[in-house]
């Protein structure tokens, strides 16, 4: 099959459909590393616990991030991966929130009270499923034990189905100073495909409204390679966002995993559009941002030159997280709510996967997790040039050896080895002081890190993980 070969301009770098063709394979997105296959439920909740007793004697004055997971949706969306809840009995969001100031008091038990946070983000499911007065809640209970700094990032992801401009303005008062709507596409026949119908008028008045309310930042997600999508239909979406023209875009490729996310069964497989066809779809995105002014950040993430993650990656102060890109400096990370992921120190936890047994745990007032891992020396040698990479776009042998007290082109020597494919490729370069991912690296800067993951060198499968392009 002849597949026409795109080349895209954008930020002087070119990058084209047969590279990006090339490196399409699974890989993980480096949200956390060891990723999150890797836990297990040897880590228990007692290892959480000193964990958080560590953290508050070690490192008091630094700031805290928080994320809240709020599981309910109203109706299933067929390409969601997510871990949410469907349901129509609004009734269950009461008893949720309960649990999830319980557990806030849990933690605040062992870590303290008083500590300063820096960013706070509400995922989901919906978060927007709660009441305004039950968000406010608990937004008072977080303030009840934590200092929100006024420099910090608070966001929350919207549903523009679920929210109007009265919502938006007491997400703003409460203290929400991001959003991120989740739009996905436009077209009419894509949006019926994934059981995901929403007004596009509604979202333009909805940004202008939150424009007006001063919020100081607004994302839209939008996701190629979906059911119905052609590259025509998508240009057509982007073209309208781009009138839109929010502070920040992130475009997602669907990874279709039916096996895995039962929702995801539903989607028509002869609806599904080909390899070239999603290739297509990105290029497009990656030339039309480009054209109107937006830089790319990295892993799907694009900014307005003026947005505060724009200024922090030319900054060199890009950090990475569970929520992806972040202007916030690297800290510990307290998850609340089921199956939210949280990193303390060198540890990760995970929290129960049902309600069922995230509320029989704390029923016993005991920290709800379910498994996690207490990261090795090794691990987290590798945690910290991955995050170098996806982050500043380098690995600096001596200014990396002295931070960890090593002599890292030894350290490294085998994976700079396997690296010399890629400064073939175009995608690093390679001297006496280290490794450089390249303009056109940057946009396949997944395959850079997967080189320092030793669990997928030593052969764990990556059947489980989202393709890179």
């Amino acid at each position: 099959m002849h597949v026409t070969v795109y080349e895209v301009n954008m930020n002087q770098a070119v990058i084209s459909e047969e590279i990006l063709g090339r490196f399409d394979v699974a890989g993980p997105r480096y949200t956390s590393y060891p990723t999150a296959d890797k836990f297990g439920e040897q880590f228990e909740r007692d290892h959480y616990v000193r964990a958080l007793n560590q953290c508050r004697g070690g490192s008091i004055g630094s700031p805290l991030s928080i994320y809240a997971h709020i599981p309910f949706c109203a109706s299933l969306c067929y390409y969601c991966a997510c871990n949410k809840i469907v349901t129509k009995h609004r009734e269950r969001a009461r008893q949720y929130l309960d649990y999830l100031k319980l557990e806030l008091d849990l933690v605040a038990e062992v870590l303290g009270a008083g500590r300063m946070v820096s960013q706070l983000h509400l995922g989901g499911g919906t978060p927007t499923f709660l009441r305004d007065d039950e968000l406010a809640e608990f937004m008072a209970h977080v303030q009840r034990y934590f200092v929100l700094l006024p420099n910090g990032e608070y966001s929350v992801e919207v549903d523009p189905r679920t929210v109007n401009a009265k919502r938006l303005k007491a997400l703003r008062e409460m203290g929400i100073n991001r959003l991120s709507f989740g739009v996905q596409d436009f077209d009419p026949e894509v949006q019926l495909a994934v059981h995901r119908v929403q007004s596009e008028d509604k979202v333009f008045a909805l940004v202008e409204c939150a424009r007006d309310l001063g919020f100081e930042s607004i994302n839209i997600d939008l996701i190629y390679g979906l059911p119905k999508q052609t590259p025509e239909t998508f240009r057509r979406t982007l073209t309208r966002v781009q009138a839109l023209r929010p502070d920040r875009i992130a475009v997602y490729g669907y990874a279709h995993l039916p096996q895995r996310f039962k929702p995801q069964r539903r989607i028509a497989l002869q609806d599904m559009p080909a390899a070239a066809d999603k290739l297509q779809m990105l290029t497009i995105a990656l030339s039309m941002l480009g054209d109107v002014g937006y830089e790319y950040i990295g892993m799907d993430h694009f900014a307005l030159p003026q947005d505060a993650l724009a200024v922090a990656k030319r900054q060199g102060r890009l950090h990475r997280n569970f929520q992806g890109y972040s202007t916030q400096p690297d800290s510990d990370l307290v998850a609340l709510g089921v199956s939210a992921i949280g990193r303390i120190g060198g540890s990760y936890s995970q929290n129960h996967k049902t309600l069922d047994a995230y509320y029989a745990a704390l029923d016993q007032r005991h920290l709800p997790v379910e498994r996690g891992l207490s990261l090795s020396r090794d691990d987290m040698i590798r945690r910290a040039a991955i995050s170098a990479i996806m982050c500043a776009g380098e690995l600096l042998f001596d200014a990396f050896g002295q931070a960890w007290l090593i002599d890292a082109r030894v350290y490294f020597a085998p994976e700079f080895k396997r690296l010399e494919q890629l400064k073939l490729d175009g995608l690093v370069t390679l001297d006496h002081d280290g490794l450089r991912v390249t303009a056109v690296g940057w946009y396949l800067v997944r395959i850079v890190a997967m080189v320092f993951d030793r669990y997928l060198d030593s052969g764990s499968g990556r059947e489980r993980f989202s393709r890179v392009v």
